[in-house]
């Protein structure tokens, strides 16, 4: 595979996995303490990551699952988040400004903060009230940390008694790396065409539903914007009709990234009306990935990890025939802001 180093992958991913034991631990502790909610409150690319977790709590379960962002919490506070709050802070660098300045803020009100970091010697590394390393770079972080957002989740379905077959689940996720690397190589051959449509123009409208939703934004925002300057337009599936859908025509590209949830027909609705306008629609479906042993019901709540593994390879090839290294920025971390 172009650029990509195995071993790397797999010591990441099975790093990830590792930590499924203490995370239920941890969260079981917590619970049992009293704790009456659970914040996800990451920055940027990470923020978005923790979204699949969020809703299957605030789809599945009554435990008061809440999503914010640290820069506004700061500055307004939250009336929901107390000290009887579990607050799941993660952060790749484990420095990102805005979560470090919530940490204080959060120290104060008394909520439990797990965080979860690449490194440990760090502010967020050492600052968590229950710190979890995984080291990771940018091209192996979003499985990582869908994964360990995932089983923070399910921990909570299963001690309230709102899931079935949570240690089926748990054992299909946890032998999941070999795996997505067999769906890297076996996507691979076609990553340089994806990429192609990607590179062949300059703007790009993002799309897709329910848990692939924060992909498809992710992958605009932090791939294609921050990582090879191509402006996109991420915009829910279910909002298209309700404004983008005017900017559709022919040339115009749409990627639609389609899953395995229950908001998969929302997908659907967009595939069967873009063709109609534009020639340039093109359609990501985890369905086509195989994985053997893992049942259909896992495969609903992996859909992000899927795609995120594949686009990893589509990235891959995208900064070479751009000649633009994934690496490159002209602010971030560069200038003041």
């Amino acid at each position: 595979m172009l650029n990509f180093d195995e071993q790397r992958f797999l010591r990441i991913q099975t790093g990830a996995v590792a930590l499924q034991k203490r995370l239920e631990t941890v969260i079981n502790t917590c619970l049992a303490e009293g704790a009456d909610s659970i914040f996800f409150l990451g920055t940027g690319g990470a923020a978005i990551l923790m979204q699949p977790a969020a809703q299957l709590l605030q789809r599945r379960s009554r435990f008061p699952a809440f999503l914010d962002m640290p820069a506004e919490i700061v500055l307004t506070g939250c009336a929901n988040l107390t000290e009887k709050s579990i607050v799941v802070m993660p952060s790749l660098s484990g420095t990102t400004k805005e979560s470090v300045a919530l940490l204080a803020k959060l120290k104060e009100i008394g909520a439990t903060v797990i965080t979860l970091v690449g490194h440990a010697e760090t502010p967020l590394g050492k600052g968590g009230d229950h710190v979890f390393v995984n080291f990771a770079e940018d091209d192996t972080s979003c499985e990582s940390f869908y994964l360990q957002s995932l089983f923070i989740a399910l921990a909570i379905l299963k001690a309230r008694g709102e899931i079935e077959g949570y240690e089926r689940i748990v054992a299909e996720l946890v032998s999941l790396p070999p795996l997505l690397l067999e769906v890297k190589r076996a996507y691979e051959p076609k990553a340089e065409g994806f990429a192609k449509i990607l590179a062949g123009a300059d703007y790009h409208i993002v799309t897709g539903a329910g848990n692939v939703w924060p992909e498809a934004f992710y992958y605009g925002m932090c791939i294609l914007e921050e990582m090879q300057w191509i402006r996109t337009r991420p915009v829910h599936a279910s909002d298209f009709f309700h404004g983008t859908l005017e900017l559709v025509e022919k040339d115009v590209s749409v990627i639609l990234f389609k899953g395995e949830d229950a908001l998969r027909p929302l997908a659907d609705r967009i595939e069967n009306f873009a063709p109609s306008y534009t020639d340039r629609l093109t359609v990501l479906d985890t369905a086509d990935f195989e994985l053997p042993g893992i049942s259909a019901e896992t495969r609903t709540l992996i859909s992000p990890v899927l795609l995120a593994t594949v686009l990893e390879r589509i990235s891959a090839h995208l900064e070479v025939l751009r000649d633009h290294p994934l690496t490159t920025r002209r602010y971030y971390k560069k200038v003041a802001y």
